[in-house]
């Protein structure tokens, strides 16, 4: 299999790729981001499996960095504004980085050649983020993140249509993860707001690219389970 990790060099990006290097069924990996990304420390796995791919324009991809993408058969879509850094960004950039990018690598990796069967894109959203405005939880409202949980949670609904007018071309699934934990994280308490370990949520999300997806949308329980599961048999 060859992966596509968009955002590799991130905090989940960087799980990804470490794990990855050591998939048996992942042969090849398309680290994209806007800077090299490295074999992370640690890692167990062959570092020859990852190819480096920089990317000037998420919204516009190159030609040279379309072959990169050429014959893959999975992405895993981890770019995103956190919360944290919300107040530090223009909406419009928001927008920009949450939906116009992932909208663009749908359509990029959908439209590149490839070979047979279809093209499976896992999108990483969040967990209280609303697909209608009757879902809007108490926290959003309380925390300022109401406007970005609606952008993301419209977003999951453009990503599962992408794939259901793609004729069997594409297939999408969306994860809905808590908080994320890991090594040297302080994370706040929120109510109702659900934690999944850093190296779970990896394993699970490779596990759903590797052997295809469960159903069309992954709550954080499922990827405890999932990622737990994959990590025992290793």
């Amino acid at each position: 299999m060859k992966l596509v990790i968009g955002g590799s060099t991130g905090f989940v990006g960087t799980e990804l790729v470490r794990q990855a290097l050591s998939h048996p069924a992942i042969t090849s990996i398309v680290g994209l981001g806007r800077r090299e990304t490295l074999v992370p420390p640690g890692s167990v796995g062959d570092g020859a499996k990852l190819k480096s791919v920089v990317c000037e324009n998420f919204e516009s991809y190159p030609d040279n960095v379309k072959k990169e993408l050429e014959n893959a058969d999975a992405c895993i879509w981890t770019i995103a504004v956190t919360p944290m850094k919300l107040k530090s960004l223009p909406w419009e950039e928001t927008v920009k980085i949450c939906r116009d990018y992932a909208l663009a690598a749908i359509e990029t990796l959908a439209g590149v050649p490839r070979k047979d069967g279809p093209f499976r894109f896992l999108y990483i959203s969040g967990h209280f983020a609303p697909r209608t405005r009757s879902e809007i939880v108490k926290p959003l409202n309380d925390h300022g993140l109401t406007d970005l949980a609606l952008l993301r949670g419209e977003l999951e609904t453009q990503i599962l249509a992408f794939a259901d007018q793609a004729d069997g071309a594409v297939v999408s699934c969306i994860a809905k993860p808590g908080m994320i934990a890991g090594p040297g994280r302080d994370l706040p308490v929120v109510p109702g707001l659900p934690k999944i370990e850093l190296r779970d949520i990896a394993a699970a999300l490779l596990d759903q690219v590797v052997n295809g997806f469960e159903k069309d949308t992954l709550s954080n329980d499922d990827m405890i389970r999932i990622g737990q599961s994959a990590l025992a048999k290793q």
